[in-house]
């Protein structure tokens, strides 16, 4: 192997190691549902249903329906919380 295809090879790699990591931060965890009304402020995963946010950290209210936060699977409605459906009837998005 040359030099440039070690390079190569490293950064492939590399950048393979980084989507994978972006796919399990966004939920590609698939023992993970997204659980809408339970996240307290600050602390919501990612965008909420209104389109007032894109970014996790952002919810300005506890149990919003529209933020929400990844949970294990099945224990959303443990929580009481709600479906994506279920919050859409509820704020209306």
């Amino acid at each position: 192997m040359d030099h440039r295809q070690i390079v190569a090879s490293a950064l492939a790699s590399a950048l393979a190691l980084g989507l994978m990591n972006t796919a399990s931060a966004h939920g590609g965890d698939a023992s993970k549902e997204k659980c809408y009304g339970v996240a307290k402020a600050g602390q919501n995963d990612c965008a909420d249903l209104s389109g007032l946010h894109t970014c996790a950290g952002e919810a300005s209210a506890d149990r919003d329906p529209a933020e929400w936060k990844y949970v294990l699977k099945g224990t959303c409605k443990d929580l009481r919380g709600l479906s994506e459906a279920e919050a859409r009837k509820q704020t209306k998005s």
